[in-house]
C-alpha cells in the first residue's frame, strides 16, 4: 500500500517540479519532501523522479505513479467525506426531456448516484414544456430540456439542429401533404414542424400523435410518417431526410439546464457540473 502522505508530497512535486515549491504548498520542509519521495520510490521499487542541480522531472514510472496517486487521493478524499458526515446529502428532483435521456444521460446519472449515494435522486422523464411547468410550480429542482435557440434563461449545455427524421427508405410525393408524427400539443418539435411548413407554404397531415419518444421512434420505423428530431440524437437505424425531398429548414435548438432558485444549491450544482462537463456526449 502507498502511504497517502507520501503520495501528496509526490503530487505536489509533480505539479511544481520544485522541492522548494512543493514544500511551500504543503507547509513542510524541503528535506521532508525529499524524504517522502525516497520512501515512495522505495515502496514502488522504481525511480520516480530525476533530480539535478537545475531541474526536476518525472521518469516514465513517475508519470505512471502520478496517475495512480491522483486517483488514490481522490478516492480517499471521497471516502473521508462520506464517513465523516460531510458527504452531500438531500433530495434532488431532476427532470429530463425524454429524447435527451436516450444517449449518455443514463450513464451520467449512474455515475452521479455512485459519487453521491446520500442524495436521493428522483427522476422525471417527460416533454420539455411539461417539465418547465412543473419546475415553475416548485415540483422539480433541476430540469434538462430543449428550447428555442438563443432564448434567455438557463445554462446552455449545447446547441443542436432540428432536422426531419424518417426511415431510410422514406419517400414523399411532390405536392402531397407532409405526413407528420408529432407529440400531442403543446410540443416544441410540433411547433418547429408546423412553423417551418407554414412559412414554406406546405400542407401537412398528422398521421400519428404520440405521448413519448419511444412512440415517435416506433411510428417512424413503421413508415407511418416523418418526425422532427435533434440531429445528434437520431438513432442509427433512422436517418436525417435529404435535401432532395425539399423540406424546409427547421433551425437550431438549445439543450439547457433550468433550476429552481428556492431548491438546495449543492445537489443542483453537482449534477449540473456533471452534465456540463460532458456536453459532446449527450
Amino acid at each position: 500500500m502507498f502511504d497517502p502522505v507520501l503520495l501528496k508530497s509526490f503530487v505536489a512535486l509533480a505539479d511544481t517540479l520544485s522541492f522548494t515549491d512543493a514544500a511551500r504548498t504543503l507547509t513542510l520542509s524541503q528535506p521532508t519532501i525529499s524524504q517522502h519521495i525516497r520512501k515512495l520510490e522505495a515502496a514502488a521499487g522504481r525511480i520516480l523522479v530525476v533530480r539535478d542541480t537545475r531541474a526536476v522531472s518525472l521518469t516514465d514510472n513517475g508519470e505512471a505513479m502520478l496517475g495512480f496517486a491522483r486517483a488514490i487521493l481522490a478516492e480517499q478524499d471521497q471516502a473521508m467525506k462520506y464517513f465523516t458526515g460531510s458527504a452531500m446529502r438531500g433530495r434532488l428532483r431532476f427532470g429530463s426531456a425524454d429524447d435527451l435521456a436516450l444517449n449518455e444521460l443514463p450513464g451520467i446519472l449512474r455515475n452521479f448516484r455512485q459519487l453521491y449515494p446520500q442524495i436521493n435522486l428522483e427522476l422525471t422523464v417527460s416533454q420539455s414544456g411539461a417539465l418547465v411547468r412543473r419546475l415553475h410550480a416548485g415540483q422539480l429542482d433541476l430540469i434538462f430540456v430543449k428550447q428555442d435557440a438563443g432564448m434567455e434563461g438557463g445554462r446552455l449545455v449545447r446547441r443542436d439542429r432540428m432536422v426531419w427524421m424518417g426511415h431510410k427508405s422514406t419517400a414523399l410525393e411532390p405536392g402531397a401533404p407532409v405526413p407528420l408524427i408529432v407529440y400531442q400539443a403543446p410540443s416544441l418539435g410540433r411547433t418547429y414542424a408546423m412553423r417551418a411548413l407554414e412559412a414554406n407554404g406546405r400542407t401537412w397531415r398528422i398521421t400519428c400523435n404520440v405521448k413519448e419518444v419511444n412512440g415517435a421512434l416506433a411510428a417512424v420505423r413503421a413508415g407511418i410518417g416523418i418526425a422532427v428530431f435533434p440531429q445528434s440524437l437520431i438513432p442509427a437505424d433512422l436517418a436525417q431526410l435529404p435535401a432532395t425531398l425539399e423540406l424546409p429548414e427547421l433551425g437550431d435548438v438549445d439543450f439547457v439546464l433550468l433550476d429552481n432558485p428556492l431548491a438546495a444549491r449543492d445537489p443542483i450544482d453537482a449534477l449540473s457540473t456533471a452534465i456540463l462537463s460532458r456536453p459532446a456526449l449527450l
